[in-house]
């Protein structure tokens, strides 16, 4: 008995007494009051209010971050998921750019642009077509003016390009370029027999062989040349009367046909023959042929 009544006392202290509610109780409290008490009321919406604390700072986590933050990507080292790597620049997109055109493209194209307003000039001779044509026909040529006057400029400055000190084009020049080679050949010439001979190939029945004959003759007896005269149909011939008759001496200096008069000069150091020319030619050319043959280096005259 005596613990019962010790426990209804302490349920007693310890429970609040429960009364009846009265009008005044259900009276609305003043908003302070009433947020009072709601911030207080145990504890459910203050947790929410702390909840959404919480997710803002998640947020600012996540945005620290994505802009890279030094807690997030140096210290923790996260990564790209969590935004460290800054994303890589698109590369500008570069405009194609038109090749450019070779001189040459450019030189056909001007070329083709000049015949096309020809053509539409001449199919289509109106005033406007006309014009057009002569006035890109007008910038062609002085450009083209340009270009040869700055090549005679530039061959004046270079000696080394100017070819007319090789050949000089001026009277004087020629005249004096002219005595040079002379004097040149003759003494070319004047030492020839030493070592080339000529061969003479004559036909008897030949109208050429017969005014050729003298003049091969005189220049025989100028230089003290020797020459053989051959005869393709065994005839004589008066300018050489020490003829021989052919015995395939034509073909072997690499003649061919029976073409008369010819002249071949042969080398008796090399053995080599070397044809001079046919027909009938003046003794200075053929003094030409022969030292131009023997003493001038092919090019050089050109």
């Amino acid at each position: 008995m005596r613990k019962a009544l010790t426990l209804a006392l302490i349920l007693s202290v310890a429970s609040p007494v429960l009364t009846p509610a009265t009008a005044q109780d259900l009276t609305p409290l003043p908003d302070s009051v009433s947020s009072t008490r709601d911030v207080g009321d145990d504890g459910r919406d203050g947790g929410q209010d702390s909840y959404g604390g919480a997710d803002d700072l998640g947020s600012a986590d996540r945005v620290a971050a994505q802009t890279g933050d030094d807690f997030y990507c140096r210290e923790r080292r996260l990564g790209t998921w969590f935004y460290c790597d800054k994303p890589k620049a698109k590369p500008a997109e570069q405009r194609s750019a038109q090749p450019t055109r070779s001189s040459a493209e450019q030189l056909a194209a001007i070329s083709k642009q000049l015949e096309e307003l020809k053509a539409r000039a001449i199919l289509e001779p109106t005033p406007e077509n006309i014009s057009h044509y002569i006035a890109f026909q007008r910038e062609q040529l002085d450009r083209a003016s340009s270009f040869a006057d700055m090549w005679q400029r530039t061959v004046w400055q270079n000696p080394d390009l100017d070819y007319t000190l090789q050949r000089p084009v001026s009277q004087l020049g020629k005249r004096t370029w002219l005595d040079t080679r002379n004097a040149d050949r003759e003494r070319v010439l004047s030492q020839i027999s030493q070592r080339y001979g000529v061969f003479y190939f004559y036909s008897s029945a030949c109208a050429a062989c017969e005014t050729f004959g003298p003049i091969m003759r005189s220049v025989s007896d100028r230089f003290g040349l020797t020459v053989m005269a051959i005869s393709l149909d065994g005839g004589p011939t008066r300018a050489f009367p020490n003829y021989t008759v052919d015995t395939g001496q034509y073909k072997a200096m690499g003649m061919r046909g029976q073409q008369v008069p010819a002249l071949v000069l042969f080398d008796t150091v090399t053995k080599q023959p070397m044809p001079i020319g046919y027909g009938v030619m003046a003794a200075d050319e053929v003094m030409n042929r022969i030292f131009t043959l023997t003493s001038v280096k092919p090019g050089s005259d050109f």
